[in-house]
């Protein structure tokens, strides 16, 4: 069974219902829920999601969501070692490096995102929600 992390955006376009990339998202998420995938995230996306969620959600509710989707997910600490080796690295964005970063220290084998461009330094496989449902299924 695949292990996979989860970037942000993806947790975003299920939890928020974004288009075009709700439909993927769904389709991961539920595979997760039936025990297909492992899908992992970090104490970072967690935080970042709720942020997010605010904006539309009240605290309660967007608790509430965030509760549910816990559900789904294998949750990785963002450790000091992982601040360290973002810190050090050459991404350019430090979110994105703390993500891969945080990926990379447990082990996870596969990091899906949308933003393909900001994992270019990434030593795992790195692919959209999209394009690794359609690797599964076919």
């Amino acid at each position: 069974m695949d292990r996979a992390f989860v970037d942000t955006d993806i947790i975003l376009d299920l939890l928020a219902e974004r288009n075009p990339f709700y439909k993927s998202a769904a389709i991961l998420f539920s595979k997760a829920d039936r025990g297909d995938i492992t899908l992992c995230v970090s104490t970072l996306s967690f935080a970042n999601t709720q942020f997010l969620l605010r904006k539309n959600f009240s605290e309660r509710e967007s608790r509430k969501i965030l509760m549910g989707f816990k559900t789904l997910v294998h949750v990785l600490a963002t450790t000091d070692k992982v601040i360290d080796r973002a810190l050090a690295s050459g991404f350019s964005d430090f979110e994105d490096a703390v993500q891969y970063y945080t990926a990379s220290e447990n082990n996870v084998n596969l990091l899906l995102t949308r933003n393909l461009k900001d994992y270019k330094l990434a030593k795992i496989p790195v692919m959209t929600a999209e394009a690794y449902i359609k690797t599964i299924e076919s």
